[in-house]
């Protein structure tokens, strides 16, 4: 992709905005932006051409901003075909959304005082990704949240920094 530099933002849609932004700012701690809309063509093809969404359907934009860089895009949709299912994980278009904690016990503390359903218990990850703890929840809405955690480094990085590290002398050599 020409000039690609980074994420810009992550956008879900939730069923009560009300609701989700409580979860937001309260439970994860994120800054409300602005909202943009409502955006609706009572006419023509707009949303359905440019969002593949019903042609009647309606929405307002939320933004987020989490852990002072990422940007959450919050939908609040009105469509006359709008489904309020969420796929699970295994399901095709399943999704969640992995934050990343210093520490991954004390995190989970605060989601059980705000009556968050956390999903089993953190996990300790193998291979690639020693040195990692993760553990899933769901927001009240029920869309899927992972917490990740590993202050130690993960191996992967690890590994991917000793190789840059061996190969930096000789780089340099190779400068003089």
């Amino acid at each position: 992709m020409p000039g690609l530099q980074r994420l810009d933002h992550v956008g879900f849609t939730v069923p009560d905005f009300t609701q989700a932004r409580q979860f937001l700012e309260e439970v994860l701690g994120c800054e409300y932006l602005y909202a943009n809309g409502p955006f609706r063509d009572d006419e023509g093809t707009w949303m359905s051409d440019h969002l593949d969404v019903h042609p009647r359907a309606s929405c307002v934009l939320h933004f987020f901003r989490l852990g002072g860089q990422a940007i959450l895009e919050v939908f609040e949709y009105d469509a006359p075909d709008q489904r309020r299912s969420l796929p699970a994980n295994s399901d095709v278009g399943g999704h969640h959304l992995a934050l990343y904690v210093d520490d991954l016990d004390l995190a989970v503390a605060h989601l059980e005082s705000h009556d968050i359903r956390v999903l089993g218990s953190p996990t300790t990850s193998g291979g690639p990704s020693t040195g990692q703890r993760f553990v899933y929840f769901l927001s009240p809405w029920g869309m899927q949240f992972e917490l990740v955690s590993y202050p130690g480094g993960k191996q992967f990085f690890l590994d991917e920094e000793r190789a840059r590290d061996e190969r930096a002398p000789a780089e340099r050599a190779l400068e003089e």
